[in-house]
């Protein structure tokens, strides 16, 4: 059958997928969620986070299988997860080029790590049936903007939401971009880096002062698609043809696990340093995964 056909085809097939899992996961999520808010104590609300993150995990493995039947043959390299462990706490930070990263990082950190809690702009709390879902698992929400209230507004919720993350398992994870690379963001930025945008460690710092010495590592993520940016759509439609994944586990340095009254600003320009070292060495080796020794980058 011709691409122009098969193709829509998967997509329609690959999206009530997504839907039917989706929302069959979020009402199953219902119960467990009006028990921890209507009975905020540790004996209920941590027996419920555990059935809402298993409820969690079984929705991404349901992603997993159409992912994997949409393209059987879709070269997955994946490095750095057979080390780790998902009764363990991690902190989580990658590049991002697409919505496909989300499930690329759920994909791979699946039965490896726990489930990922990621920053989320506020507005996609009202993302129909999913935004419920995130609300449930205890996702942070973030306010967006470049005044001194949003800011403090965000490593607020940073905060609160590290202080949930103390009493189960967890992967907290952070696109220390802030938003999606694009040539445009890139080229606006003035970035010093061939294939990122500047990285905020803000929510960062927060997580680490929080809950610094309960992570076992960072998990250092690098995610390349050889054949370019995907689209969501693309995902969806069989299309993403190869997925290069680099997972680098960092010790995360003493200094870092927390800051004493008064040394905040010195705690973040060290945070700044590792972090902006840890970038420099991405953007090397996003550029030896896209063009490997012996292949000249294409005109």
């Amino acid at each position: 059958m011709p691409a122009r056909f098969l193709d829509p085809l998967r997509g329609a097939l690959s999206s009530l997928a997504v839907g039917l899992n989706t929302l069959l996961m979020t009402l199953a999520m219902v119960p467990p969620a009006l028990l921890k808010l209507l009975v905020p104590v540790a004996a209920v609300r941590v027996p419920a986070d555990r059935a809402l993150n298993a409820l969690a995990a079984t929705w991404v493995a349901c992603n997993n299988a159409w992912i994997a039947a949409v393209r059987p043959a879709a070269r997955w390299q994946v490095q750095g997860v057979q080390d780790l462990d998902p009764r363990r706490w991690y902190l989580v930070t990658s590049n991002h080029q697409s919505w496909v990263d989300i499930l690329v990082l759920q994909r791979i950190f699946h039965g490896h790590a726990p489930f990922l809690k990621f920053f989320l702009k506020r507005e996609l709390i009202w993302v129909p049936v999913i935004g419920l879902a995130w609300w449930a698992l205890d996702f942070p929400f973030m306010r967006r903007g470049s005044s001194r209230g949003a800011r403090g507004n965000d490593l607020e919720a940073t905060r609160r939401a590290c202080e949930k993350f103390k009493r189960l398992p967890t992967s907290v994870m952070n696109f220390l971009e802030g938003t999606r690379f694009t040539a445009e963001k890139h080229a606006e930025q003035k970035s010093p880096y061939r294939h990122l945008l500047k990285p905020k460690v803000g929510g960062l710092g927060i997580a680490l002062a929080t809950m610094g010495g309960q992570f076992d590592s960072l998990l250092d993520v690098t995610i390349v698609y050889p054949q370019g940016r995907p689209t969501f759509a693309d995902l969806l439609c069989g299309r993403v043809e190869q997925v290069i994944v680099h997972v680098q586990p960092r010790q995360i340095p003493a200094d870092l696990a927390g800051a004493p009254a008064g040394a905040e600003r010195a705690q973040h320009r060290r945070l700044t340093r590792w972090v902006e070292q840890q970038w420099l060495d991405k953007d090397e080796l996003i550029e030896r995964l896209l063009h490997p020794a012996g292949r000249p980058p294409a005109p």
